[in-house]
């Protein structure tokens, strides 16, 4: 009869449980992916009209000094789904952070990414726009081999597409040194230590890895040979242009919010509104319908509420019907990074801001078709509205092209 009594009260507790999410899930798609796919629709595809499509998820290794510095720039393009610090190319099975160079390892990302939003050489050069190519025998502070540049190919067409990057970088670059980027045959990767993963996030590491990457002097040579054209192309080719800025500058300080830096979990619950901290620190959804800015349909932009950094535009902004501020685009393509979501019993596909990484909501493939069929659908406490009007005074003014 014990027995009997429990499995009959854990089949109630289950039916609770299903009746409340069912009853708060305005903002999850009508039919949820199944946990075995992620399903996104790329966001620089306008021309589509079909509602959704089943992602590829391909991965790559790429190599360019410090793992915590590469993993970190490479899970803010959007389409990687995920990077993972790790080692590889040596002899030693099972190498370990103690262990890895004296087995002939380098500390390398594997990268996962989606193919139908962003290729292998999209990821290649972006990797290389994010490291110091030049340099075959380690990577700024870091000195030797396991820290040296490499990009890692598992067919002969992934070979030929890597030299020829390299060949054009070469020619047509910002380097006054030939780029010393090994082009490998891909070997067995072994993921770092739990603690080297997303170590850019944690409570007390961020602030560590936060002073040495700016002391390496990173920052400072990306800046100095590619501004804001951080993005997965090339500036003198004909392919799609980053968008990190609307314009290109080579003043790292031009816009504030570049050089923020997110103050620790502690500091922030101090400062923020419980509900604000709650949704883009605690990954929290504020209650539909409650959100001053569903409402609003003004010129002006959208901008992270703590780092500032410009999100989305009033242009892409439309009333799903659904509570929450809602929106057919970001405000550029890197405005944003995706992240796997599979919380609430399904698979979604989460957006937070790119530069103070915080949570702002959810993505799905549900939007206007005549816009590319995506919706938005963001939490209005993590968002600012600057009025067009006020754009200009607050420092948004290459942003008034947007709306």
């Amino acid at each position: 009869m014990r027995k009997n009594f429990l499995i009959l009260t854990f089949i109630i507790v289950v039916i609770g449980f299903s009746l409340l999410y069912l009853n708060n899930s305005k903002d999850l798609p009508i039919s949820p992916t199944p946990m075995t796919e992620v399903t996104n629709q790329n966001p620089m595809n306008t021309q589509t009209n079909e509602l959704t499509s089943t992602t590829t998820i391909k991965t790559m290794l790429v190599a360019g000094g410090c793992f915590w510095c590469v993993e970190s720039d490479l899970e803010k393009l959007t389409g990687v789904t995920s990077a993972v610090s790790g080692y590889a190319g040596g002899e030693s099975p099972n190498p370990t952070y103690q262990n890895y160079i004296a087995g002939g390892h380098k500390e390398v990302v594997e990268v996962s990414y989606d193919t139908n939003i962003v290729s292998f050489l999209e990821v290649a050069i972006y990797t290389i726009k994010h490291m110091d190519p030049t340099d075959g025998e380690g990577s700024f502070f870091d000195r030797g081999k396991a820290y040296g540049p490499a990009l890692y190919y598992e067919n002969d067409e992934e070979k030929v597409l890597l030299e020829n990057l390299i060949t054009d970088i070469d020619s047509n670059g910002p380097y006054t040194k030939p780029l010393e980027i090994e082009i490998l045959k891909r070997p067995v990767f072994w993921p770092a230590e739990d603690y080297h993963q997303d170590y850019y996030k944690g409570t007390l590491s961020s602030l560590k890895y936060q002073y040495y990457r700016k002391g390496s002097g990173r920052d400072a040579f990306i800046s100095k040979h590619w501004g804001n054209d951080t993005g997965p192309s090339l500036p003198w080719q004909n392919n799609l242009q980053s968008n990190l800025a609307p314009a290109t500058t080579t003043d790292s300080t031009k816009y504030p919010w570049q050089s923020y830096v997110k103050p620790d979990k502690s500091v922030l619950k101090q400062t923020l509104e419980k509900l604000a901290y709650e949704v883009t620190q605690e990954e929290g959804t504020e209650r539909a319908g409650t959100s001053p800015l569903d409402k609003i349909y003004d010129r002006g932009i959208y901008v992270d509420i703590l780092s500032g950094e410009p999100l989305f535009s009033s242009k892409d902004k439309y009333d799903s019907g659904t509570g929450w501020p809602s929106f057919t685009a970001p405000i550029t393509n890197e405005a944003v990074t995706e992240h796997v979501d599979k919380k609430l019993f399904s698979t979604r596909t989460e957006i937070r801001s790119a530069i103070a990484d915080n949570h702002l909501g959810h993505v799905f493939n549900d939007g206007p078709r005549d816009k590319g069929g995506l919706r938005y659908c963001m939490n209005g406490v993590a968002l600012r509205f600057v009025p067009e009007a006020e754009m200009v005074e607050a420092g948004y003014q290459d942003w008034l092209s947007s709306l």
